[in-house]
């Protein structure tokens, strides 16, 4: 198999490019790197479109968490334009309807102009303890909540709460594919990476220690490093 020429990453909710900084730093020297735009949408696939819209013909295709929910999306999509696919720290399971609850609180709050973006509260769900008084990690966490803002929040929230059970479509995927996370991400725990592998025809599961739901911001070494291998 060729090694892709192009990689397109797309964000977790409140997140951005900055998310990446690492990865697309220092694998710019082998590819030529793209960050997805999901903040326009309050759908997934919309979002998918959207970036689709954007991208190279075939690209090597990593998502993280709401990101991960576009790249299964685009596997529906459009499956022939992707070389291979990184699920990081997401899973392929519907919301709950207590978790489609509270999205919509979520929605309300901000709706009356209550939107915080991520408080020091919030960090413990997002990243390892041993990193809450990081300012390269919590503090960007943070920081790029802030520019995604409100109603893009809005907007990801109603995609989330939404978004399809894909844990069936998973078996369909042919292209070599990666399940990396965060062992101690209390959003996606090591479970649901598992119940992902299983449907898997072509899958690696790698966990990174002390690590939570951000991993390419918490460990980035390590998540450049296994990126490299798997588009390799």
């Amino acid at each position: 198999m060729t090694r892709p020429k192009h990689l397109l990453l797309l964000p977790g909710l409140l997140c951005d490019a900055a998310l990446w900084r690492h990865q697309a730093t220092h694998l710019a020297d082998q590819y030529e790197v793209q960050v997805a735009d999901l903040t326009q949408d309050n759908s997934v696939a919309a979002m998918a479109q959207r970036a689709l819209a954007a991208a190279p013909p075939t690209f090597a295709l990593a998502g993280l968490s709401m990101g991960g929910y576009v790249a299964q999306e685009i596997m529906r999509q459009a499956p022939e334009r992707v070389e291979r696919l990184a699920l990081v720290d997401t899973n392929a399971r519907a919301d709950t309807e207590e978790q489609r609850k509270n999205r919509a609180a979520l929605i309300s709050l901000a709706d009356v102009g209550k939107f915080k973006g991520v408080t020091p509260r919030l960090l413990p769900n997002l990243i390892h303890p041993s990193r809450m008084e990081d300012p390269s990690v919590a503090g960007v966490v943070m920081e790029m909540a802030e520019r995604v803002g409100q109603q893009a929040f809005k907007r990801q929230q109603e995609a989330i709460m939404d978004r399809k059970d894909g844990r069936g479509d998973l078996e369909a995927i042919r292209v070599p594919t990666l399940i990396l996370a965060g062992r101690q991400d209390a959003l996606c725990p090591p479970k649901v990476q598992d119940e992902m592998m299983e449907r898997l025809a072509n899958g690696k599961l790698v966990l990174i220690e002390d690590c939570g739901h951000l991993a390419p911001l918490e460990r980035p070494e390590a998540v450049t490093a296994v990126f490299r291998y798997w588009l390799g």
